[in-house]
């Protein structure tokens, strides 16, 4: 795409871009079904005078907009050029990384395309693929450290990347072994009021990362990996006691762990392995009074060499787009009414200084 000034008399400060598309790529690849990209990249610029003409399209209006306009169709025809098709939410996301890194927000070291075309693991056909900046900086930081915590609220892709880490690791024979587990703690409901023995209690449970496990494998070969010990889906307590080598291990719904059970599944850690501890810490279902540990993990473990925190927000949801729009409203809610999860802040201290001064 070529930037020069505008043909008509032009405002101060406005300017022409113009991008002619390859010949080998189909406008609709572009433009999308229906012109459905155009209209996500004319809803994001509505100021610029967008235009199309066979196979070049041209932008007018202010300069920064233009020179943005210009960076979104130039990273788009970086993505098509992999053979992956750009889609409604592949260019939004595109537009907010530049607008960031324009706006000073972000620090423009990785580019749309970079994001977008960094393949993780293939399955049946279907790739996965962070989807947005700081999900890739999180995928390239287990990479890089021992341990690392992925907190972010819910759809943010913390657990489902973290497993296809441990799949590709398992695959390409870094580790010998993947070992899944959760904290046995949901809100309002516990264990042993599910009917049946107690692996039939535990499985519901720990159902999501079943899920997430046939994503990305053979449903038929799990069991066989399961049974040989390969992949192990276990509640966090059966982690005590243990060491835990040659494994790529997971602790999801971290911040559901007690300050005692984090510093135990931390200690598990053996030579060759790798951690990764997810959660959200705006969704504690412990009883008042229990402090979190993933809460009170990052007071501690901030700054540890070969360990990171990776803070995914609403803007990396990558489920439906009502899911991040929620996620900021009760953070705006907890914000002005001085609460965590809808609940008083520091319920259960005070409780208990209530409790001390009566003594």
């Amino acid at each position: 795409m070529t930037q020069t000034p505008t043909a008509h008399t032009p405002a101060q400060g406005q300017a022409r871009a113009q991008f002619t598309v390859p010949a080998q790529h189909p406008m609709v690849t572009v433009l999308g079904s229906g012109d459905s990209l155009l209209r996500v990249i004319e809803k994001a610029f509505p100021a610029a005078d967008i235009h199309v003409r066979g196979n070049e399209i041209s932008a007018v209006g202010d300069a920064r907009e233009v020179a943005l306009i210009q960076r979104v169709f130039d990273e788009m025809m970086l993505v098509l050029r992999t053979g992956q098709p750009m889609t409604e939410d592949a260019v939004e996301r595109s537009i907010a990384m530049l607008k960031a890194s324009e706006n000073g927000e972000s620090d423009g070291l990785e580019t749309p395309a970079q994001v977008l075309t960094q393949n993780i693991l293939s399955s049946r056909g279907r790739t996965i693929r962070p989807k947005t900046l700081n999900q890739k900086r999180y995928v390239d930081a287990i990479d890089q450290h021992t341990i690392v915590f992925g907190i972010g609220p819910a759809g943010t892709g913390k657990t489902y990347l973290a497993m296809a880490k441990a799949v590709q690791a398992l695959q390409s024979k870094q580790v010998n072994r993947i070992i899944l587990t959760r904290p046995a703690v949901e809100a309002g409901e516990r264990l042993g009021f599910l009917p049946g023995t107690l692996y039939e209690k535990i499985d519901p449970y720990l159902r999501p990362l079943y899920d997430a496990l046939h994503d990305m494998l053979d449903p038929d070969s799990i069991p066989r990996l399961m049974a040989a010990g390969t992949i192990e889906v276990a509640p966090l307590a059966y982690m005590r006691g243990r060491t835990l080598n040659d494994a790529f291990i997971i602790l999801d719904e971290a911040q559901n762990t007690s300050p005692e059970q984090m510093k135990m599944f931390l200690t598990r850690l053996g030579f060759d392995s790798k951690i990764v501890i997810t959660g959200d810490v705006t969704q504690v279902d412990l009883p008042d009074g229990t402090k979190s540990g993933l809460r009170q993990v990052q007071d501690i473990l901030e700054g540890v060499e070969d360990v990171h925190f990776s803070r995914l927000s609403s803007h990396d949801v990558v489920r439906h787009k009502l899911v991040g729009r929620i996620v900021d409203a009760y953070e705006k809610y907890d914000s002005k009414h001085g609460t965590e999860n809808g609940g008083h802040k520091n319920r259960g201290k005070s409780s208990a200084a209530k409790g001390s001064k009566g003594k």
